[in-house]
Parts: C-alpha cells; structure tokens; sequence
C-alpha cells in the first residue's frame, strides 16, 4: 500500500514538473505572418474592392458569378510571374476561391 502512494505522488510530481515545462513563459515569441510573407506562401496582398480593376468588377457582376458574394480580394504572383485576383466568394454554405485575372478573363 505505501508503495501505491508512493508511485502515485512520484507520478503526480511528475507530471507536474512536465507540465510546467510545456508551457511557454513570457518570453516566448510566436512568429507573425508578416504581408510580405503570406505573398510569397500564395496568399497575396488583400486587396479592397474599390481598387479592383474594372475588368475583374466586371467579371464578378456576370452571369457566372452572380450567385456568389464576393468577401475578400487579394492580388496574387505565382512562381511564373503570373498574376492575378483571387477572390474568395460565399454561396449559401459554400466558399470558393474565384482566380480571375486583370483582364477579366477566368484565372487559371
């Protein structure tokens, strides 16, 4: 018996002592996405809808996309150089992103 409550006060101390070494002090710092880095991981630079080209308001406002509303814009560059909007779009329960380039015409 005083082995069980032995083993079981060692084991709680222990995982006491491991618990306090798992959580991070007031010194830890926690990496931010800065903008540039989210561009260069495909997220790309949000963008307001204001500033969006009259081809891609265009494009969004046609029959294709008319069910879907528009919440975020971001101007993309892909590895080749390409570059285009994204826009992440809502219908109903569904979210889309929407790749449609300066121009208008659909993105690739």
């Amino acid at each position: 018996m005083k082995r069980f409550i032995l083993s079981a006060a060692i084991l709680g101390l222990t995982t006491v002592a491991f618990a306090q070494e798992s959580t991070p002090d007031s010194t830890t710092t926690v990496p931010q996405q800065t903008e540039e880095t989210a561009i260069k991981n495909g997220a790309g630079q949000l963008v307001k809808f204001t500033d969006l080209p009259e081809a891609v308001k265009t494009a969004l406002s046609s029959e294709a996309y008319s069910a879907w509303t528009p919440a975020e814009a971001f101007l993309v560059t892909d590895d080749s150089g390409k570059v285009y909007y994204k826009i992440t779009a809502t219908k109903e329960n569904e979210i889309a992103s929407i790749k449609i380039n300066a121009d208008g015409t659909p993105g690739e």
